[in-house]
């Protein structure tokens, strides 16, 4: 049956509230959209600041809201073509972020790691995490769709998606370990380009002249590897012995 109106969901979404009701927010608040029932619906999400969902059968699109915010949730061929192209993209960064994960274990055994080392490597790891992240906005768009593609998502990260966190662990010298993480992960797609600004994000400056610094790993991401070794234990050998070569 054809439904007009508005469907009003309680705060946790499991029960209905109100059906074919309408909505009838302040006319004075601004809205950029055209159609009469998106108008409204931008209109009550900026009133009330919740979540408002606009369907238009008519144009196959599905709009969401929220204060000032709005995003268009496209037609499910789009959105799963979108998702794999995706799935390619970040099956090749994975496997560049591997070969210099490979490289820096090399360069570590033999002390002879450097800041453009470390930082090369932090560098390739956020943008394989960015990607994955992107790919699960797919996949919550997709829905039961989506099925597919989470299982790729997640076999392609199975053994990935710590191993930043931990070379970070490794060199980290500054004071506040969380902060510098922030600061990595929140940094935009220009800066990350930029090798100096990830070796400070780690506590050394940011001068390109510091790269050429020699550095040496606490031993996380190699002990990690060891089978049934658990954290609190890794933790503790850091403590005591300090470095990989004193580990060793």
């Amino acid at each position: 049956a054809k439904m007009d109106g508005a469907i009003v969901l309680s705060s946790d979404a499991k029960r209905i509230l109100y059906a074919n009701t309408q909505l009838v927010p302040d006319a004075m608040i601004p809205s950029f959209e055209t159609g009469t029932r998106h108008k409204t619906a931008e209109r009550v999400a900026k009133q009330t600041s919740q979540i408002v969902i606009s369907i238009s059968q008519r144009r196959n699109i599905i709009t969401i809201y929220r204060g000032n915010w709005k995003y268009v949730i496209r037609e499910v061929s789009v959105i799963l073509s979108k998702a794999n192209q995706a799935l390619s993209t970040l099956e090749k960064y994975r496997s560049v972020f591997q070969q210099s994960l490979t490289n820096l274990s090399a360069l570590e055994f033999e002390d002879l790691v450097t800041l453009t080392d470390v930082s090369t490597v932090l560098q390739r790891s956020q943008m394989v995490s960015r990607i994955a992240w992107e790919i699960e906005r797919y996949v919550i768009q997709l829905g039961s769709e989506g099925r597919l593609v989470r299982m790729q998502l997640e076999e392609l990260m199975a053994d990935t998606k710590d191993e930043g966190l931990l070379v970070f662990k490794d060199y980290w010298a500054g004071g506040n370990f969380n902060d510098g993480w922030s600061q990595l992960e929140d940094m935009d797609s220009d800066d990350l380009l930029n090798l100096g600004l990830i070796s400070k994000t780690l506590g050394f400056g940011g001068s390109m002249s510091n790269l050429d610094q020699a550095v040496a790993p606490r031993g996380y991401r190699i002990l990690a590897k060891i089978p049934r070794l658990p954290m609190p234990v890794i933790e503790n050998l850091v403590k005591t012995f300090e470095d990989l070569s004193t580990v060793m």
